[in-house]
């Protein structure tokens, strides 16, 4: 009960809030966007820049940790399509985004910040920001590639400019960028002037916080509604079946009790809006994967408490 009450619900209200501000009209959609839009293209890019040009790459990136991980997430990925299709009768197209949802945990705005809170900063964190620095590329990368080889089935495209179509995707996202400048500065053992890392620190601690008030009144916009079994089964996948297979490879294989708590906490995580935003770029299986967003947020809640109270 005390892990909920320090570590999670302080999270939870700030999403809170940003929902209760937009609901009670205090602030318009507009205000919303443009919060959401400084969190994710300016202060999020800096703090993941500046994480990942100051970590330190022998112990933050553990193999056994980011394979734990992502094993999991492709699991989750893989039932959500093939369940999409033969349990739910959905298209094929509507299945990949379902599996999507089931694999894109919000690693960022609430693992991140819930790890911080439960555990600290600086080698607690860790596990977070290799797992960052990945998830998108990864996630984008299976998504996309998916998804254009079941259009492409039986109409006689090319794959040809199938890799062409991914790394577009990928590099012309900001965190992506963000991500890649970190590590080129953090190999070539750069620093930045005084000056501007206390700027940029600056911005760095608007992050979270901003990124979190913004999540909250963009989730206000969501309502559940679609096919519900299908809703629940993808919150099943990314809330139980995810950190359960990741806190299983991670004990079976040895990992770090950081670089444990980590990687379960965030594949504990709901489906981030990135979930909904893949379905977008598709027009696919919207309705679901906003409903999931929405609902399995909520639910973290509760599950997140619980993988925190079972971990080491």
């Amino acid at each position: 009960m005390q892990a909920l009450i320090d570590v999670i619900l302080p999270v939870f209200l700030v999403i809170g809030l940003g929902y209760a501000l937009v609901w009670c009209k205090f602030l318009k959609d507009s205000a919303i966007d443009g919060l959401m839009k400084f969190a994710q293209n300016v202060a999020v890019p800096c703090l993941l820049f500046k994480a990942l040009a100051e970590i330190d790459l022998t112990t933050g990136f553990d193999p056994k940790l980011l394979s734990s991980f992502y094993a999991g997430a492709l699991t989750c990925f893989c039932l959500g399509l093939f369940g999409g299709r033969h349990v739910f009768g959905r298209t094929w197209e509507d299945s990949v985004a379902i599996g999507f949802c089931a694999l894109f945990s919000n690693s960022l705005l609430l693992g991140l910040a819930i790890t911080q809170q439960a555990y600290g900063t600086g080698d607690a964190l860790a596990g977070n920001y290799a797992i960052i620095a990945l998830h998108s590329p990864f996630c984008y990368g299976v998504g996309i590639t998916v998804m254009e080889l079941v259009r492409a089935r039986g109409a006689g495209t090319s794959l040809a400019r199938l890799p062409k179509t991914v790394l577009r995707a990928m590099f012309s996202n900001i965190l992506i960028i963000a991500i890649t400048l970190g590590f080129l500065f953090n190999l070539a053992g750069l620093n930045l002037p005084a000056s501007f890392q206390s700027a940029l620190d600056m911005i760095v601690r608007t992050a979270l916080p901003v990124a979190l008030f913004a999540l909250g009144g963009i989730l206000y916009r969501y309502r559940p509604e679609g096919d519900l079994r299908v809703i629940f089964f993808v919150c099943a996948l990314a809330l139980i079946l995810h950190p359960a297979i990741t806190f299983t490879l991670t004990a079976w294989s040895g990992v770090s009790d950081a670089g444990m708590r980590s990687a379960v906490v965030t594949s504990a995580m709901a489906p981030g809006v990135n979930a909904y935003v893949f379905a977008s770029m598709y027009q696919r299986a919207q309705r679901v994967a906003a409903s999931v967003v929405l609902i399995a947020t909520g639910l973290t809640l509760f599950t997140a408490w619980f993988w925190l109270s079972i971990l080491p």
